[in-house]
């Protein structure tokens, strides 16, 4: 485990996400890390453009949604 999942699973860890789900999250972003990069930046456009970051979100994991599905297989 990097450094990096090991924080990341700390704060999902304080933020009260269920311990199946962090197990989820990580593997998802150790098996396509690059996916996860790209999100991340689109998000933080769209909040740039004036978005709400919740908006912004639903969004883009939309866009996202057939690759995430095949990360979960």
């Amino acid at each position: 485990m990097s450094i990096k999942s090991f924080f990341l699973k700390q704060v999902m860890k304080i933020k009260g996400v269920p311990p199946e789900q962090i197990e989820m999250i990580t593997t998802m972003m150790e098996k396509d890390p690059e996916l996860f990069k790209r999100i991340a930046a689109e998000i933080e456009q769209k909040k740039k453009e004036g978005k709400d970051e919740m908006l912004a979100s639903m969004e883009v994991m939309r866009k996202y949604q057939h690759d995430i599905r095949n990360l979960l297989q």
